[in-house]
């Protein structure tokens, strides 16, 4: 079996919709990307495409042409801002939204051919726990758990968490807090999450920090820019330089990676229900919420 180390891919996951994971994606495919990495960007919402629409970007080919054996991942590739290549997803295809097994580990494998070219992989995933969300995740080298402090947004980050962790193995979480108001909101927000993870699962958490709300963020989206071009001295991109360099020194993650991964080619295991979803929170009391 061929590891090819040299890549890293970082899954931005948490469950919630609504708590800036895709605009996270981007600047932080950017930010990499000025650092002298090659970067590519995956919007991993398969049937409901975000990026190109945010970016003004025009897609020839989607995932839904290499799904369909029409192109290779290459052909898809969209010029982004920074360096920045784009793999799109299709946009209002209900078939991209319910691939099977098979469909989603080809799509995976997919991949491979660029094992030398690039240096990182950003998977922007679509929300919730379905089945295409809870296997991206768990292919990928670098969980990133994106959140804000909203009882929704922790509690579906735990049932992510231990669904990841009780069906596929993982135990390294990385967790990053979105649109914070205080500099003292980041760090109680994760305190919440990794207390709750490690009084029922017994993981503790790793915290690579946080992002302020800052109004330049809707600016330079507004602009079909990312923050560190538009705005390079806002509170949000300096935040995010240090978050981007927090994740480019961690070690890569290999241990946990079960099933299919990217870049890291084995048979699949077993198929994986989202009928786990109920489980995965109801095993948490509902007082170990109180307060939050």
């Amino acid at each position: 079996m061929v590891v090819h180390d040299a890549v890293r891919v970082i899954a931005l996951t948490g469950g919630k919709g609504g708590v800036g994971k895709t605009i996270t994606a981007i600047n932080l495919s950017v930010e990499l990307s000025t650092m002298g990495r090659r970067v590519v960007l995956m919007d991993g919402g398969l049937g409901l495409a975000n990026i190109d629409a945010l970016l003004g970007l025009k897609p020839q080919y989607t995932l839904q042409d290499v799904i369909e054996s029409r192109c290779e991942i290459r052909d898809t590739f969209i010029d982004g801002p920074a360096g920045v290549l784009i793999v799109p997803a299709a946009s209002g295809v209900q078939g991209m939204v319910c691939l099977s097994a098979a469909q989603l580990g080809g799509l995976i494998y997919a991949y491979d051919e660029l094992a030398k070219d690039i240096d990182i992989l950003v998977v922007d995933t679509a929300s919730g726990i379905g089945h295409s969300v809870v296997n991206l995740v768990a292919a990928s080298s670098d969980i990133l758990i994106v959140v804000c402090d909203e009882p929704a947004s922790l509690v579906d980050a735990y049932s992510l968490i231990k669904l990841l962790h009780r069906q596929h193995g993982a135990r390294r979480f990385k967790v990053l807090v979105n649109m914070t108001k205080s500099q003292f909101e980041g760090p109680q927000t994760f305190a919440k999450l990794n207390n709750v993870s490690l009084e029922f699962l017994g993981i503790a958490l790793i915290y690579v920090g946080a992002l302020p709300y800052d109004e330049h963020v809707k600016k330079a989206m507004l602009k079909r820019a990312s923050v560190a071009a538009a705005y390079p001295k806002s509170k949000y991109s300096l935040a995010l330089k240090h978050i981007a360099r927090t994740l480019d020194r961690g070690p890569l993650n290999t241990a946990d990676r079960g099933g299919v991964s990217f870049f890291l080619p084995r048979s699949f295991r077993r198929a994986h229900s989202e009928a786990q979803h109920e489980q995965a929170i109801s095993e948490v009391p509902n007082t170990a919420w109180q307060g939050i």
